[in-house]
């Protein structure tokens, strides 16, 4: 048999075993698609099986992450450290083989897939991240930045407005070095896609500025081969559509929507072996063959990696500034400015959203791997690096992007942008519309990738825009989301504090949360911010503690003078950062909330929800349960009980209580 063949026939048999034995997972994507995902990875992506991290790697994106078993058994056969045993416990807790591929789980994984349209937008993003960092390093005979992103995905994936947004910003922005692979096989779980999905893709695609090739027959590997290879001449992405089975193999099973996402069965798979000559009774067996070939395959890739790392000893000798600064942008490192006076100067009552672009204008300075841009929003949001271009065809080095008003593309490009690694990446965009982002930033958390969100225009003070622009619930979700740091700062001396807290992370995005109004520059902030809460005001003894973040802040500051001309000590505390304050020592959290003062009120202009747990039971809220409404900030704010007035009434309230 031709020693392809033979490779992807055992690829086909060792996904299908894994989800037998599971007795969970989607067969119809693995068997389909294997005869593409076998012949690029053996043949076109330059990869290094002992060196996973190997940084001038092509990359591969599964985007379609359900037919995580074809992957398994690629990085399995390709020596990727993935055991037959890793195989026989795939989705089994704790293995190297989860039901979808995670990043942080499997080496060889580039990112966490399985919500479909995420892996094709972050492909978008890692092949920008190779543009700039070729710009910026690549010099005379030394192409040091130089590799292809591919990413394979279904037609479920292309039917998801994620991967529209995304395609259209990669067709326009030329992305020559992204090539999908498209398993186009007609299937989704509730049938044919005739019933929903009946558009010519290859037509929407060559609308974007992509080109697109067709090939008729999946198992043609030539064909496909031959495909790759010419849009790797090509100045724009690629689709090359691949027209398949799925089940393909699996005489009763092929070509239904039952192979997508139930196992084969034993005897299913008997005749599928059957139909293959597979004359070996072991399960999950390897040919002798397939493993001679494969390891001659491998061999080649890492002769690729050892001329590259002979180039690139020769790059260190001739552009040493150039290689002092690779090693800066690709340490991965906390960047910790917080002792950095120049970032504490600020001055004048500011929205926060203002003195957030003062501040990131000084910190670029310091961080010149910066790379970032708004959905569309950058006058409101303040969220450009002045004297720096934009990104385009012509400026590859521009550290400028505009995004288009594409909010959920922009925060899944941003993680594929981080996923590639050299580059500290920051979005923008307004805090309400996070509903059309949250898939990607609760990816970010998931894999623990430290993008920065500006986040403005984060309460009712936005004003006439009216509801459908006022953020309520969001604080909340963004806050009960794991390993998500959320700072909403009351001043530019906190907004400081938070892009200090920002840039420190390593391990996870950060939502920097910031007002369209002015807010009053207050005595007393500063570095303690840094804690994520701190005591702000105080007195002795004191019979209550105010407690808020962001504009709702002075808010509070105002009503403890007012609380102590009626001779009622209170405390302020402001509490940023919900996340940042819990990492702190208990004793610190003790001195600033202590148990024994019982009588609190926090006050916030969004949701209740998550203030209770400082509140406790003999404690209130003043916050906003419902949806806001159109009218000018002072309007209503007023309307939703956020005047001094009203945190003294509702402070005594509370203080009289038994």
């Amino acid at each position: 048999m031709d020693i392809n063949k033979l490779s992807v026939n055992t690829i086909k048999v060792l996904s299908s075993e894994m989800i037998q034995k599971a007795n969970s997972g989607h067969p119809g994507l693995p068997l389909g698609a294997a005869p593409a995902a076998f012949i690029l990875w053996a043949n076109a992506l330059n990869h290094n099986p002992k060196n996973p991290k190997w940084v001038n790697r092509d990359r591969f994106v599964l985007s379609a992450g359900h037919g995580s078993a074809l992957l398994y058994s690629l990085l399995h056969l390709f020596g990727y450290g993935i055991t037959t045993d890793d195989l026989k416990n795939f989705r089994q807790f704790g293995s190297k083989t989860p039901g979808h591929p995670e990043n942080f789980e499997t080496p060889g994984v580039e990112v966490s897939t399985g919500p479909l349209g995420q892996g094709i937008a972050n492909a978008v993003g890692m092949a920008l991240a190779e543009t700039y960092l070729a710009d910026k390093f690549n010099k005379d005979s030394y192409p040091i930045v130089d590799h292809y992103t591919y990413a394979l995905c279904g037609d479920g994936c292309l039917m998801e407005g994620i991967a529209s947004e995304a395609a259209s910003f990669a067709g326009h922005f030329g992305l020559s070095k992204l090539i999908v692979l498209y398993d186009s096989n007609d299937i989704t779980i509730e049938g044919n896609t005739d019933i929903t999905f009946s558009e010519n893709v290859g037509d929407r695609f060559r609308a974007y500025d992509w080109d697109v090739s067709l090939i008729a027959d999946g198992n043609d590997m030539n064909a496909i081969l031959k495909a790759i290879e010419k849009a790797k001449t090509s100045d724009k992405p690629s689709l090359i559509e691949i027209k398949t089975v799925i089940g393909d193999g699996a005489p009763n099973k092929s070509g239904k929507p039952s192979a997508h996402g139930e196992p084969l069965g034993i005897d299913e798979i008997a005749l599928m072996k059957e139909s293959f000559n597979w004359d070996y009774e072991e399960e999950f067996f390897v040919p002798s063959e397939v493993k001679g070939h494969l390891a001659s395959i491998c061999k080649n890739l890492e002769d690729k990696e050892a001329a590259w790392n002979t180039m690139f000893e020769e790059y260190k000798e001739k552009h040493k500034d150039l290689f002092s600064e690779w090693q800066k942008w690709h340490s991965n490192e906390p960047v910790d400015l917080s002792d950095i006076e120049e970032i504490w100067q600020n001055s004048g009552d500011l929205a926060s959203r203002s003195s957030s672009e003062i501040i990131l204008n000084k910190i670029i300075k310091y961080v010149p791997n910066m790379i970032g841009g708004s959905a569309d929003l950058a006058p409101s949001n303040k969220s450009v690096m002045k004297n720096l271009p934009f990104y385009n065809k012509e400026n590859r080095g521009g550290a400028n992007i505009h995004f288009g008003i594409r909010e959920h593309a922009m925060a899944a490009i941003a993680n594929g942008i981080t996923l590639h690694g050299g580059l500290k990446v920051y979005i923008a965009g307004f805090f309400v519309f996070i509903d059309y982002m949250k898939n990607a930033m609760r990816l970010s958390s998931l894999m623990g990738l430290p993008v920065i969100n500006i986040l403005t225009h984060d309460s009712i003070g936005v004003g006439e825009d009216g509801p459908t622009h006022q953020p309520i619930e969001h604080l909340a979700m963004l806050r009960s989301t794991p390993n998500f740091t959320v700072i909403r700062p009351c001043d530019s001396n906190e907004v400081s504090a938070a892009w200090c807290l920002a840039l420190k992370r390593t391990d996870g995005p950060t939502g920097l949360i910031l007002s369209r109004q002015n807010l009053t520059l207050l005595e007393g902030t500063g570095k303690e911010a840094l804690k994520g809460g701190y005591v702000l005001r105080d007195s002795d003894n004191p019979e209550i503690i105010l407690m808020a973040s962001g504009s709702e802040v002075e808010l509070v500051v105002k009503a403890y003078e007012e609380l102590k001309k009626q001779g009622i000590n209170s405390r302020v505390v402001s509490i940023p950062s919900f996340e940042i304050f819990e990492e702190q020592p208990i004793e610190y959290r003790e001195g600033v909330l202590p148990k024994n003062i019982r009588k609190r009120l926090a006050v916030e202009a969004g949701s209740s929800f998550g203030w209770h747990k400082y509140t406790g039971l003999d404690g209130d809220v003043i916050s906003i349960d419902s949806f806001g409404a159109s009218a000018p900030a002072s309007v209503l704010f007023e309307h939703f009980g956020f005047t001094v007035q009203n945190v003294v009434k509702k402070s005594v309230e509370i203080i009289k209580a038994k």
